[in-house]
């Protein structure tokens, strides 16, 4: 009988270098795309101006999911917190999708300096933008884990994982409501 443990153990590893190299490569289009450095069509595609809307509904649901994945694995339905959590990060990957899309497009709007909620803005955007660079990893990683059914590292990563992922979706909306006042489109 062979010990499947060492090959489990690579595959591990295999697939945290995996998620490294692709969490650094998301951050990078992020900053790439938010610095502008790329360049643009003239006009700006109609559906673009759309997008913030979509993220915002997109954020909504997940918050959403996400807390009903938390009911359903309390009630150790683990079959329906495994599908709402598929569902939630297909579309969280949609949400990136269009992010990315969209400050491809479009240019960004700055929150009016004279503004007095200007610095609540600020402290929950920058929270939000370091966390969602932050929980890529996490969310992969406790993914993978509770795929092949490794309950107990799942467990561990998700008591950081569910927070931050919550955190950043409900975050998402604020900011877009925040912000999408002083949109110019």
């Amino acid at each position: 009988m062979t010990n499947s443990k060492p090959n489990m153990l690579n595959n591990d590893k295999l697939f945290f270098r995996i998620v490294m190299i692709l969490s650094i490569v998301v951050l990078a289009a992020v900053v790439i795309l938010n610095r502008k450095v790329l360049p643009r069509p003239e006009v700006v595609p109609s559906f673009a101006y759309f997008l913030p809307k979509l993220n915002a509904f997109i954020n909504a649901m997940c918050s959403i999911l996400l807390l009903l994945s938390l009911y359903f694995i309390k009630q150790k339905k683990i079959s329906t917190h495994k599908t709402i959590n598929i569902v939630t990060f297909i579309l969280s990957s949609i949400f990136l999708v269009s992010y990315v899309l969209f400050h491809f497009f479009v240019d960004n709007t700055t929150y009016p300096a004279d503004s007095p909620w200007r610095p609540y803005y600020l402290v929950i955007l920058t929270s939000h933008i370091i966390l969602a660079a932050l929980v890529l990893p996490l969310v992969l990683m406790s993914f993978y884990h509770g795929l092949h059914l490794n309950v107990e590292k799942h467990k561990k990563l998700v008591r950081f994982t569910f927070p931050i992922w919550l955190y950043v979706t409900i975050t998402g909306v604020v900011v877009y409501l925040m912000i999408a006042p002083f949109y110019t489109f």
